[in-house]
């Protein structure tokens, strides 16, 4: 968010387009993910793993500033793009606690945490909210979650490049974790007051 006054015509719509650069980005995010399974659990190679997270890293940086620059905003995009890091936010994980990396109690508090966010949508969609605004410190928390995840797979290979990055990776999955169940709280405390201010939606 700008710190510009809002005006009167407000953000562009996004349109219906398909074919688009950045939705093209976001598809081959979301093709990477077998292909980060197969490369870390199947060959087990630590290091064509990160350069596919590394890559993927890339393309959802690039997919936000392309949709802005170009003017190709979409509402396939505005679905694509948060699927996409949803999936890495659970994926990775569970791959990294399969391997070893990580503990299983801090990947239950990632999938858990958004398994009860998922939670939220009946009771918002009972009052005719389909999403609460959109919380800073959830884009931070998933930000800091996103950077722990190349960093502590660098961890796992031998020599300097490991021993750097290894408590680097832990850092920022630590203080993502963190942040991550802090938004849940924040998430369900705007749940409940929706609840508790706004009337039913009669079917």
């Amino acid at each position: 968010m700008t710190d510009e006054p809002s005006t009167a015509a407000g953000p562009p719509e996004k349109s219906d387009a398909v074919w688009t650069v950045p939705n093209a980005l976001s598809v081959l995010r979301l093709a990477l993910i077998p292909v980060f399974i197969w490369l870390l659990m199947v060959e087990e190679s630590a290091g064509w793993a990160f350069v596919v997270l590394f890559v993927s890293g890339v393309t959802d940086w690039l997919d936000g500033k392309l949709a802005r620059w170009l003017g190709q905003s979409s509402k396939l995009g505005a679905l694509l793009d948060p699927a996409a890091d949803r999936l890495y936010v659970i994926v990775i994980p569970i791959c990294f606690g399969l391997r070893e990396f990580v503990p299983w109690w801090l990947i239950g508090l990632i999938v858990g945490r958004d398994v009860l966010l998922f939670a939220t949508a009946p009771l918002l969609k009972s009052r005719g909210v389909t999403a609460l605004p959109t919380l800073y410190i959830g884009k931070a928390a998933t930000f800091a979650l996103m950077s722990s995840f190349p960093w502590l797979l660098a961890g796992q290979i031998d020599g300097l490049v490991g021993t750097i990055t290894y408590p680097i990776g832990w850092a920022f999955l630590i203080w993502g974790v963190a942040l991550y169940v802090w938004s849940l709280v924040l998430y369900w405390i705007q749940t409940v007051s929706v609840v508790r201010t706004m009337p039913p939606v009669r079917a």
